[in-house]
Parts: structure tokens; C-alpha cells; sequence
């Protein structure tokens, strides 16, 4: 399962890509280039990721 989608080079579209496997992925999008994209993008994407309530289709107050 995705739970982790980054999508580089300024492009906000997934193109039918692995569609079904993201339904409950996080999308992050950044403006750099894929081989320009170094440890420290990762990171800042990992950290967004983190900052994320992961609800898988419940609302927050279905979390409880």
C-alpha cells in the first residue's frame, strides 16, 4: 500500500497512476526536478507526511 506519494517537477495530475493503490495515499508535490531532488526534499516531504491526520476515509471525529 502507498501511503506516500511525491510527485516532482511541478506536475499536480497522477495520470492514472496506480490510481486505485493511492485512494488513501498523501500526495505531495514539489517544484524541483527528480534528479535534482536530494535528501533534504525528501526529508521536507517526510516531515509534510508526518503533519498529516491519516484518517483512511473516517472523518476526525469517526477517530475519536
Amino acid at each position: 500500500e502507498v501511503d506516500l506519494l511525491i510527485r516532482t517537477g511541478g506536475e499536480h495530475r497522477i495520470s492514472n497512476f496506480i490510481l486505485w493503490q493511492l485512494s488513501y495515499a498523501e500526495l505531495y508535490f514539489t517544484e524541483v526536478l527528480f534528479p535534482e531532488f536530494t535528501l533534504s526534499h525528501f526529508e521536507e516531504a517526510l516531515l509534510y507526511f508526518g503533519q498529516q491526520e491519516r484518517r483512511h476515509g473516517k472523518t476526525s471525529e469517526q477517530l475519536g
